[in-house]
């Protein structure tokens, strides 16, 4: 049986290492599978020495480009610290509310999440995703030597990724009801927003958080710029811990 690895992902300011930590303590009390988990990271500071620490692997992309997460595409390398196994990708703005010994076990080469709106196109949310490390390094090597080309063609990170996975015809998805959505799945629209209280929909294993809102602000509700009002949603603080 291969090695297990939970893979993350922390640069800049945005997160801090909390998020990291949190992330280690809600898989341990959701997995039962032995793992490693290891955080590809521009600073350690702060982060359990449970968590293993690589640098992001160098990208040399030109300098002031707008942020379009292409750096998780380097998780994708062939070499990638000597790293071999099952690896599962899980952002640091998650929420775990069930067992996930699932994300391991589903069959497929690579899985991702279905894009939440536009469910016609191929694209996946890169929140979550899973394959053998080592195995698709043509991603990150096509990405580097037609980076021009590919901006032009592709928003972001996670619309390539699908694409060139897809190509190659190993793409699968996740079952819908296991990684909802809080701002499309868990949020009632406006008005009911008003009164109704956040909610785990049924299937439930990963809540994502996309969009400007993340799990303190959730568990504190509010307003802000997709939302007119969300009311606060004190059980992700039973969760995110």
């Amino acid at each position: 049986m291969s090695e297990k690895y939970i893979f993350c992902m922390k640069w800049g300011k945005l997160y801090g290492p909390e998020y990291v930590n949190r992330l280690h303590a809600m898989v341990t009390r959701n997995l039962s599978y032995p793992f490693k988990m290891v955080c590809f990271t521009d600073d350690e500071t702060g982060i359990i020495p449970e968590v293993q620490c690589f640098p992001i692997p160098a990208m040399e992309l030109p300098g002031g480009l707008p942020e379009r997460m292409w750096k998780k595409l380097s998780t994708l390398k062939e070499d990638l610290y000597g790293l071999k196994g099952t690896a599962l990708f899980l952002d640091l703005d998650i929420v775990i509310v069930a067992p996930i010994d699932c994300f391991f076990d589903y069959e497929g080469e690579f899985l991702i999440i279905k894009d939440y709106k536009k469910q016609w196109r191929i694209t996946g949310n890169s929140s979550v995703y899973r394959f053998e490390i080592g195995q698709h390094g043509y991603v990150f090597d096509d990405f580097l030597q037609n980076f021009d080309e590919i901006r032009k063609r592709h928003r972001n990170e996670q619309e390539y990724l699908t694409q060139a996975i897809y190509d190659k015809g190993k793409l699968a998805y996740w079952p819908k009801e296991w990684c909802p959505s809080y701002k499309y799945d868990c949020v009632s629209r406006f008005p009911l927003a008003f009164w109704v209280k956040p909610f785990i929909p049924k299937g439930a294993k990963i809540i994502i958080f996309h969009g400007e809102i993340n799990p303190h602000k959730a568990i504190k509700g509010g307003r802000g710029k997709w939302y007119r009002y969300v009311k606060p949603a004190p059980w992700v603080a039973d969760y995110w811990r």
